[in-house]
């Protein structure tokens, strides 16, 4: 009888790189307080709180009637990357080929195929932190090294083309921005981009930008970054302005010459995204919908004019206007000496759930914490006076 030996898991070294989100676990907890009872307003999830509109979800009805459940092509279905491309045309004046469009699984796997076409082990990318964390695990995933570069409040929390031109030597091949940002809802004005952009392309790499909740803005004119280039990698998704999150379907605008390589990866790492939300999606841009969508984004306009000015009558400073996405990055330090603690305690003293910023990065994590707007007026008002009572 031969004995196998006992021993361990063995757990990949990449994993020591790759961190929880420390708001699963205060999201965990609240759940935990609901099911005793507690009432708890959340203002820590980064979703819309409106359903999917009633078009997109007849149009996926349609398409599982219709028995459409086999695979579609790796790049997506052609009438779903020609509508994303009429869009393109009618919503911001810019012409993007069908064919540079990839259809994902979500904006996640958007990321995964640019980066997995582009960086090599030990291969740098440049990103802003404050930031969304799960950027910098994927640079990870793929053996790069993901750069975190602290940005103030005097860039809008931004990455600049200063940043790259301090930071850039000959390991860098890319940086990623997005715009609007999680977890601050600031900007990339046209100039500002513009002259990142330039600063990567004059380094020898491409630039990433994150534009899923394009559309989610409260003022500014309407852009996309490919409007100034197509030789960058450009990520949206139909999670956040179409309300699709649970529908798992994004895209990626691939520069030409990778497109090919694109196309490999997508065939071997999940063959094609969800059959049903890409039928589902083709409703998403009709006028119907698009209405809809507006009054969605009038309303959290609406929700951003409420909740920023009552954060800073209790206190908080929010050095940035947000002007986008759904999200307030207010400085706490005046009530704590570390976020995550006091997101603890407004949890368990007031029933207010709050994201604390170490999940976004280093800088200065500990003296922010992020407020989503993602839920009524009604309970926004109400965590607002739980808040004055706690603090």
């Amino acid at each position: 009888m031969i004995r196998v030996p006992e021993r361990g898991a063995h757990i990949a070294r990449r994993m020591a790189g790759i961190q929880p989100f420390h708001v699963m676990e205060l999201l965990g907890r609240a759940r935990e307080l609901e099911a005793q009872g507690r009432s708890v307003i959340h203002m820590e999830i980064g979703e819309p709180d409106f359903a999917t509109p009633a078009p997109v979800i007849e149009a996926g009805q349609r398409a599982l009637a219709e028995r459409r459940t086999h695979y579609t092509p790796s790049l997506g279905l052609p009438e779903l990357r020609e509508a994303i491309a009429r869009f393109y045309g009618a919503r911001y004046g810019v012409t993007v080929e069908p064919r540079r469009i990839v259809i994902t699984p979500g904006a996640s796997g958007a990321l995964l195929l640019a980066l997995a076409a582009m960086i090599d082990p030990g291969d740098r990318v440049l990103l802003a932190d404050p930031g969304y964390p799960c950027n910098r695990h994927f640079v990870r995933l793929v053996e790069g090294e993901a750069v975190s570069v602290p940005v103030a409040a005097a860039d809008d929390f931004q990455l600049r083309a200063s940043h790259v031109e301090q930071h850039w030597d000959a390991r860098t091949v890319a940086a990623m921005v997005a715009t609007p940002s999680n977890p601050t809802g600031t900007l990339l004005h046209a100039d500002a981009l513009r002259a990142l952009h330039e600063a990567v392309r004059k380094g020898g790499g491409r630039l990433i930008v994150d534009e899923i909740y394009q559309g989610l803005t409260y003022g500014p004119e309407l852009m996309t970054a490919l409007g100034l280039s197509d030789e960058l990698f450009l990520i949206n998704s139909f999670s956040k302005y179409f309300c699709m999150t649970g529908w798992r379907l994004g895209w990626l605008v691939v520069p030409e010459e990778y497109l090919r390589e694109v196309e490999k990866l997508a065939q071997n790492l999940y063959i094609a995204a969800p059959t049903v939300s890409q039928y589902a999606a083709l409703a998403a841009f009709t006028p119907e919908n698009i209405a809809l969508l507006e009054g969605y984004r009038a309303e959290f306009h609406r929700r951003r004019d409420y909740l920023l000015p009552e954060l800073q009558r209790l206190g908080f400073k929010v050095p940035v206007v947000p002007e986008g996405a759904f999200y307030i990055y207010a400085d706490c330090s005046a009530f704590a000496a570390e976020s995550f603690e006091l997101s603890r305690r407004l949890l368990e003293e007031a029933g207010v759930a709050v994201t604390p910023g170490i999940d976004f990065g280093e800088h200065r994590a500990g003296s922010y914490l992020r407020f989503a707007y993602t839920t009524s007026m009604e309970n926004l008002a109400e965590g607002v006076r739980r808040l004055a009572g706690a603090l």
